[in-house]
């Protein structure tokens, strides 16, 4: 299968170092391109050779900026009508919007994120932002789904107006297995899926290169559980987001986020 990666580095309305970090996501992306192409032996990465366009977006004009959210929603779209897997880097978390807005209702987006985004405090703007993107969709919304949030605010109503399952951090810590098999039912039962990962649903003793960590986050090794139960033919694109390298610390995060993607690139190219 292709795929298609969009380096979309859009990041106005909270946390503008992660603009950034979508750009150095996209070069390694174009790395590990580089490398399979320099590759003179069989490897399992050769599935890659020839099925991986790259497609790059600044946001450094004032026209560019204005006409963000056209821009994605036609980038989205383009790959979801040539049936390819979408790979989305973003810079925050309201630059997947324009992808989310493109799937509709029969999509199960399994959002793996630290908060919740629907907030509506003394302290939010009823504005569109990073915070309380989930609210403002121009399009009708996906089905949506979280995976490890450590939200202690929002009451159970504010939560099931915008989610129909929320398995908080809590839930993956007390029973990981029983969480992973309750999104395997969910997506099993899904026309498609899309998974939209912020980065800071992972602790941020293993990934601190995010400007709003939480504690008791995700471990790598119960994400990519549950990511593995998840993953299935009908997923057709993923989102990154948040990343901020200026917070990294001797490039944790970069590392990990680099093997998750090269790994998600060779599952999508291989079926």
């Amino acid at each position: 299968m292709r795929s298609a990666v969009t380096v979309f580095p859009f990041d106005l309305f909270g946390s503008a170092g992660a603009g950034a970090g979508a750009k150095l996501l996209g070069d390694a992306v174009n790395e590990i391109l580089d490398d399979t192409e320099a590759e003179t032996r069989p490897c399992r990465a050769d599935v890659l050779r020839g099925n991986v366009r790259v497609q790059e977006f600044a946001f450094d004009t004032l026209d560019a900026v204005a006409g963000w959210r056209k821009t994605g929603r036609r980038a989205a779209k383009q790959a979801l009508r040539a049936k390819e897997f979408s790979l989305w880097l973003g810079g925050n978390h309201l630059s997947a919007l324009p992808a989310l807005e493109e799937l509709g209702p029969d999509t199960l987006v399994v959002q793996f994120d630290a908060h919740l985004d629907v907030y509506a405090f003394h302290d939010t703007t009823s504005e569109l932002s990073h915070g309380n993107f989930l609210t403002h969709f121009e399009a009708p919304r996906p089905r949506l789904v979280n995976v490890g949030h450590r939200d202690l605010f929002l009451t159970a109503d504010e939560i099931s107006a915008t989610f129909e399952a929320v398995y908080p951090a809590w839930d993956v810590a007390a029973d990981v297995a029983r969480v992973a098999s309750a999104l395997r039912e969910k997506v099993t039962g899904a026309k498609r899926v899309w998974i939209d990962l912020d980065c800071d649903v992972f602790d941020p003793s293993v990934l601190p290169a995010v400007a709003e960590p939480l504690p008791f986050g995700l471990s790598p090794p119960a994400f990519l559980a549950l990511f593995t139960a998840v993953w299935s033919g009908n997923v057709v694109g993923m989102s990154v987001s948040e990343f901020d390298p200026g917070r990294d610390v001797r490039d944790t995060g970069l590392n990990l986020l680099g093997w998750l993607i090269e790994y998600t690139l060779l599952a999508a190219a291989a079926r």
